[in-house]
């Protein structure tokens, strides 16, 4: 079977899904999209892609194609509802399940794909919308050998980093909500600091230029925080996305005999932070968030 793929297609345009798509045509293949938000679908025409009526048409029109929804449900829609993708799929396709979801849910819906004779690949992406459209993003993979090689041409366009976790599907799940444990609780940490520093009488500024070039640095701290401090809350991450994963990697600890000491209260102050109004705003409103919840002398 050749490894010559021509044609790609998205399922869920959204932040990341568009600077796929985006990428995908700059690397020279056809693309098509598929979203049922109106506004997506204009903004889609506007960038040059196919916007197709279904899932099932998408996969009638592309040899290889991404699911970048956003949870569990919107999958099973995608697969088993109104012009569904299962019923679609031949054993020339190729599919990269792209969205953060648990590790059982990966391998259940892969398998599901498998079983048509598609090529599938557990492939969670992480970096945000501008690496995503740069096709600089982290991918992490699992799946077989023979499939890593026939999609190593298109991930090569996607993803500049590219990480193999391994063969088993729902691996590159797991890493991913592992990741975004650790980025939640960075995202936590560095907020925190920041809105105590301002608390102090420190300038926000200059405290911003110390911890990044010093051990309190992360690149959550670095990526967030000054566009916090800028009041740029436009959404690249959606809070209410990091605090799925976070919950995500909660019930996978849980489902393992364990509880997570800091996973935990991260769990609940993103939580909190989405309950506070912020959720469909970026998720860098951490930093507004425990600035209202100093100014309110909360303790809680």
């Amino acid at each position: 079977m050749s490894t010559v793929i021509e044609s790609f297609g998205v399922i869920g345009a959204g932040l990341m899904g568009m600077g796929m798509a985006e990428s995908a045509l700059r690397g020279g293949l056809r693309v098509a999209v598929r979203d049922i938000d109106p506004a997506r679908e204009r903004k889609a025409r506007e960038l040059g892609f196919a916007v197709l009526a279904s899932p099932a048409a998408l996969a009638d029109a592309c040899e290889a194609m991404a699911l970048v929804v956003l949870d569990a449900a919107q999958i099973e829609t995608v697969l088993h509802g109104p012009g569904g993708l299962l019923g679609a799929l031949r054993p020339t396709h190729l599919v990269l399940l792209c969205s953060t979801i648990s590790p059982e849910d990966s391998a259940r819906f892969c398998a599901a794909m498998a079983g048509t004779g598609a090529a599938v690949l557990d492939a969670p992406i992480s970096g945000g919308p501008a690496r995503a459209q740069a096709g600089t993003m982290s991918m992490m993979l699992a799946g077989s050998p023979v499939t890593l090689a026939r999609a190593e041409p298109l991930l090569a366009v996607l993803a500049a980093r590219r990480f193999l976790i391994g063969e088993r599907l729902g691996d590159a799940a797991r890493a991913k909500l592992v990741n975004n444990l650790m980025a939640g609780i960075h995202l936590l940490a560095g907020a925190e600091a920041m809105a105590l520093g301002e608390r102090l009488g420190l300038d926000p500024v200059r405290l911003l230029a110390l911890v990044s070039a010093s051990s309190g640095q992360s690149w959550m701290f670095d990526d967030r925080m000054p566009r916090a401090l800028a009041g740029d809350l436009a959404p690249r991450a959606q809070a209410h996305v990091l605090t799925k994963d976070v919950r995500l990697a909660n019930e996978a600890a849980c489902a393992a005999g364990l509880d997570l000491p800091l996973g935990a209260p991260a769990a609940a102050l993103m939580q909190a932070l989405c309950d506070a109004g912020w959720r469909d705003q970026d998720d860098a409103a951490a930093l507004a968030y425990y600035r209202e919840r100093f100014a309110s002398g909360s303790r809680a």
